[in-house]
């Protein structure tokens, strides 16, 4: 157990998986394997170079949105 608490059993379903080895997406690029499609998909832009997340000032476009956020502020 590590301790985490959860708000409703779906999260934690979701949590419990990360536990049990349960990676079942792999990149086709360079092997890397992750628990969750949505992970890969992400991934996937370290390769593929797209950049979704665009700022709205400037223009300037990036792969990750936390990476859009850290710019606007």
């Amino acid at each position: 157990r590590c301790g985490r608490g959860f708000a409703d059993a779906a999260a934690l379903a979701r949590h419990q998986k990360s536990h049990q080895g349960g990676k079942a997406f792999e990149c086709g690029v360079c092997g890397k394997v992750f628990a969750w499609s949505s992970h890969l998909e992400r991934h996937r832009r370290v390769h593929t170079g797209e950049k979704p997340f665009q700022c709205g000032e400037c223009g300037r476009a990036f792969a990750w949105s936390s990476h859009l956020d850290r710019h606007m502020r």
